[in-house]
């Protein structure tokens, strides 16, 4: 911990640079590795990680070709095609299974849906997402895809799959060659299938056991030996990787709550990571019949919320740094979606106010994506700005819309550059417009020189 001199030098220096000010303190007296007086604003290459569902296909109807159309396929580093499934097979043994057979693999492409611009059909060992992701890196060659396993849905056998050497050993092995190796099953037609098929579509893995020694969605296995099972088993992933190529990548989705992510080895397990993906969102929601903000910057000085209670990206990043996890290690997560309440008391625009129940979402209630709610504006909901929070949310008098745009993008990709943290990752790519305005927003803000003394670029 710095001295309090040195922590005041440290915080003008931040603020002379992105104009975040004190809210930053506790951020950098938590770091290991605080910036200089000389590198404090210096922009490194950043991480940008894109969630790709691959259920998006149907009714939200965004295929791969739409990261080309969008402008968003050479503004991002890595994606995250969510997910694999982390289940029991036929005797028992917990291992990596596929999602959704058809969107992964056998899915034929006209023409017009495909990246290339060519149809894409049988016979063929691999159609469906897996060969346009493939087809995708080659018009992009620096663009990495990695498999991420578990999710909310299908955390649920991860504490089975991690609780002996034997099971590690297991399920790691089936990931790897489900998915990098490319060994897909054969449904015997159309040609698809077979060993080898999917090689070359992943680039690595990404787990998201939500969470070791925590619950997590209704039914999850969770045990208090996931804590130590879950270093055992990111050391196995490790292993087994290096064994077919040490540049394959594994990364991790990390939770925001300190309930949660106390009960991971942090310290331990960042050495065997690339990085860490913070899933800094779902901070308030209609769980809650109160308003508040989703995905909060710094912490609000007029939450009613009880302090201890209160959280916020500022707060998990510091957390992260004083259980020892370097700023190089360190992706903070961001919402292309927003979460709403509806019969909302109108006073302090809707801000910090009780609440009937969720508002309707396109699929969902109370969750809607941006490129929806951005369109609101103008519609019957004004735009307010939490300064203190560095959040914004939309009212129309009694619906109430916490979330994230370009404006909050702006400040949090300026707090990952001054801390020198690793990058941006964001759930997920159907969120965004046609224009891709908020993987816009993360470029241009990660890519943005230093301001001069008082400037703020964010506003």
């Amino acid at each position: 911990m710095q001295s309090r001199n040195s922590l005041v030098k440290f915080v003008v220096l931040v603020s002379v640079v992105a104009t975040l000010a004190a809210p930053l303190a506790p951020v950098l007296a938590a770091s290991p590795t605080q910036p200089s007086a000389d590198n404090l604003g210096d922009k490194l290459k950043k991480e940008v990680v894109g969630y790709f569902i691959e259920w998006g296909i149907y009714g939200r109807n965004y295929l791969v070709k739409n990261l080309v159309t969008s402008g968003s396929a050479d503004k991002l580093t890595v994606i995250n095609y969510a997910f694999g499934n982390v289940a029991p097979d036929a005797s028992g043994k917990v291992v990596c299974q596929l999602g959704d057979e058809w969107a992964d693999y056998q899915r034929p492409w006209t023409a017009d849906q495909s990246v290339t611009g060519q149809e894409v059909a049988w016979p063929n060992p691999m159609l469906g997402n897996f060969q346009q992701l493939k087809a995708l890196k080659q018009l992009y060659p620096n663009l990495k895809v990695l498999i991420s396993l578990g999710g909310w849905t299908w955390s649920k056998y991860f504490s089975d799959a991690a609780l002996t050497e034997q099971s590690r050993q297991a399920f790691v092995q089936s990931c790897i060659d489900l998915f990098v190796k490319g060994n897909l099953p054969d449904p015997g037609w159309g040609g698809m299938g077979g060993p080898g098929s999917a090689a070359g579509v992943f680039d690595g893995i990404d787990i998201d056991w939500e969470y070791p020694a925590a619950p997590g969605n209704v039914g999850n296995i969770y045990r208090p030996e996931d804590t130590q099972n879950f270093t055992a088993l990111l050391a196995e992933f490790r292993r087994q990787l290096d064994q077919v190529d040490r540049n394959l990548m594994l990364t991790i989705a990390a939770p925001a709550s300190e309930s949660n992510y106390s009960k991971i080895e942090l310290r331990k397990i960042h050495k065997y990571l690339d990085f860490i993906n913070l899933m800094t969102y779902d901070f308030h929601g209609t769980w809650e019949l109160v308003t508040n903000h989703l995905a909060n910057l710094f912490k609000s000085k007029d939450d009613p919320t009880p302090r201890r209670d209160q959280i916020s990206v500022a707060d998990t990043v510091s957390g992260y740094l004083e259980a020892g996890v370097p700023p190089s290690k360190i992706v903070v997560g961001l919402p292309f979606y927003g979460r709403g309440w509806t019969g909302v008391t109108n006073a302090n625009n809707g801000l910090f106010q009780p609440a009937a129940g969720p508002a309707p979402g396109t699929y969902e209630a109370g969750v809607d994506d941006y490129h929806v709610l951005q369109g609101l504006i103008g519609n019957g909901y004004t735009r307010y700005w939490d300064k203190s929070a560095r959040a914004a949310w939309l009212f129309n008098d009694t619906t109430f819309w916490t979330y994230e745009d370009p404006q909050t993008i702006c400040y949090k990709t300026n707090f990952v550059s001054d801390l020198r943290l690793a990058g941006v990752m964001f759930w997920e790519l159907t969120g965004d417009d046609a224009n891709g305005t908020l993987i816009s927003a993360i470029h241009d803000g990660l890519s943005q020189k230093s301001t001069e003394p008082g400037d703020d670029p964010c506003k």
